[in-house]
């Protein structure tokens, strides 16, 4: 398949090698189609690595990943374009921290909106699935190294959708009993507001391979 993801920071490269390491041919966006970060990870990435804007890149691909910083998805979606997002599955991943006040930052959207929810209003001929941004970058594509079941959410308005993305993190290591599914784009708010929780977790293990299992009783 071909996939294009936007951003090219830790998230972004760790999604987009896992992605080429199972031979997926993807090309990385950014602003700047002469980003040297997306050029030294090409370069190592192999040759079914490629770079260019963030236009470029949901071109290019059948399914589009965000990875870029929450706080600023919107506008880099925006540049990517509305028709090269048309009728396809857009991952988005990112989570919406503010570090202007330090550590812990807060979120910059909440409680009656979410980047998910931002990103289908905006798009509404794209059909955008919430996921993974739950866990740690490294944990995104090797569950396994944290050890025992613990589970990861999916989003959306379209169940097609979600089933593609459920499929591709199969291929990640995540077993489909694992995928949780929260319902539509809505779901988004919760994922995103967990986060909070979650770096408090982060602190008290005292390192970010940090999940959580679902546990549900007999009805």
């Amino acid at each position: 398949m071909r996939i294009g993801v936007l951003g090219t920071g830790l998230v972004g490269a760790t999604l987009a090698t896992k992605l080429v390491s199972l031979g997926h041919e993807v090309r990385m966006g950014s602003r700047d189609a002469a980003n040297e970060k997306a050029a030294a990870w090409a370069a190592e990435a192999g040759e079914r690595a490629s770079t260019g804007t963030f236009r470029d890149a949901a071109e290019f691909g059948e399914l589009v990943v965000n990875a870029t910083g929450g706080s600023v998805s919107l506008q880099a979606v925006e540049a990517a374009g509305d028709d090269a997002l048309r009728g396809k599955v857009l991952v988005d991943v990112s989570n919406p921290l503010d570090f202007s006040g330090g550590f812990p930052p807060t979120l910059s959207i909440v409680n009656d909106d979410s980047v998910g929810e931002q990103l289908q209003r905006r798009f509404p001929d794209a059909r955008v699935v919430k996921t993974l941004n739950t866990v740690n970058t490294g944990v995104m594509v090797d569950p396994a190294s944290i050890p025992g079941e613990h589970h990861v959410f999916v989003c959306g308005n379209d169940d097609g959708a979600k089933a593609q993305v459920t499929e591709l993190l199969g291929s990640f290591g995540w077993p489909g009993e694992r995928v949780l599914d929260i319902g539509d784009i809505g779901g988004a708010r919760a994922a995103e507001m967990y986060v909070v929780l979650w770096l408090r977790l982060m602190g008290w293990a005292g390192h970010p391979r940090v999940s959580i299992q679902v546990v549900k009783a007999d009805a």
